[in-house]
């Protein structure tokens, strides 16, 4: 039972060394150990590492915390939402919950708050207002009698969210000055810097996490059929509204600070269950460290790939999900849903 967290926590630990070491300046193990060790003796660095230490604490670690904290965002809110609608392909990104955040985030930015805490936390709430309407809208036109089907959810998931994903375009277009640089944030990663974004994300990320984490045995049961849950126990209404408000709100959170990242959600809690099983209880934890890992690598190879210029960390997750994408839709299609 404990092994596959064990792991998730190794991988995790090494993708957090890689952010912080990796970078337009490279600073090796050795160095980094030293200031680390510097640091927990409270003795003064030396000049060079005076330096390595500033890049640290201000430019490395904030980016890293918050790319771990998007990876894990996306990770659990995307095994919640594959749960709740018992469908392998319920992806914040697919189903179009991401573009329904981000659409939230760029009005909200419109309004030109200023760049401090109580300002910031306007953006994860319009974000959050938006990604909730989306996925009841997008669940209402994809439902059909008591069920709903893959290609139904697929497809009024790409409807709304390209409409979404327009009418974003369009007040950029209309927009000047800050909001035309939002299109680099859009296609996800680390662009903000400093504490502050962190610290603004982490009340809206604490509270969604830790309602999908106590989340687990509900999910279980969901996957029964609501009249079998219900007669198990379960308070299916209640429980379905407090899972679809709590991985919105972890969505938004995660999209209004890092952009619009792909198929994260769908990657690491399908790997997750192929090697570990299906149990929410454990699957949910798991997505959440997988998903703060792999985003963590992927931004690692976006800052290398076409080094000193930096891929938008969106983009590489887009080409490796893609294929994914079209591999889990060919084994649902042969295997049916569990």
């Amino acid at each position: 039972m404990r092994r596959p967290f064990f792991l998730a926590l190794i991988f995790l630990s090494l993708a957090i060394l890689l952010s912080v070491a990796i970078g337009s300046v490279f600073i090796s193990p050795a160095e980094l150990w030293q200031i680390a060790s510097g640091w927990a003796r409270g003795a003064a660095l030396p000049d060079p590492l005076q330096t390595f230490a500033f890049i640290i604490l201000a430019i490395r670690l904030p980016r890293t915390a918050l790319i771990a904290l998007t990876g894990a965002a996306l990770g659990g809110s995307g095994a919640a939402y594959q749960g709740l609608f018992r469908n392998p392909l319920a992806d914040p990104y697919l189903i179009g919950v991401a573009s329904g955040a981000g659409l939230g985030a760029v009005i909200a930015m419109s309004v030109r708050w200023p760049y401090s805490f109580w300002g910031l936390m306007a953006i994860p709430l319009a974000a959050f207002v938006t990604a909730l309407l989306t996925v009841f809208l997008v669940y209402w036109l994809a439902r059909v009698g008591g069920s709903v089907p893959t290609t139904n959810l697929i497809l009024a998931g790409v409807a709304v969210g390209a409409f979404a994903t327009a009418l974003t375009s369009f007040l950029m277009l209309r927009s000047q000055g800050e909001l035309r640089r939002a299109l680099a944030w859009l296609l996800g990663g680390g662009s903000q810097t400093g504490w502050v974004p962190v610290l603004t994300m982490l009340p809206y990320l604490l509270i969604g996490v830790g309602v999908l984490l106590f989340s687990g045995h509900a999910l279980n049961l969901l996957q029964f059929g609501d009249e079998q849950a219900q007669q198990l126990g379960l308070p299916v209404t209640r429980a379905k509204t407090v899972i679809l408000v709590a991985a919105s709100l972890t969505t938004a959170a995660a999209v209004a600070f890092s952009g619009i990242i792909g198929f994260i959600g769908l990657i690491v809690p399908h790997v997750m269950r192929m090697w570990w099983g299906g149990d929410y209880r454990r699957l949910i934890p798991l997505s959440i460290l997988g998903g703060a890992a792999s985003l963590l690598v992927a931004d690692v190879l976006a800052r290398v790939v076409l080094s000193p210029q930096e891929l938008p960390v969106g983009i590489l997750t887009a080409l490796a999900g893609a294929p994914f994408f079209l591999w889990v839709l060919r084994r649902a299609k042969n295997q049916g849903f569990w």
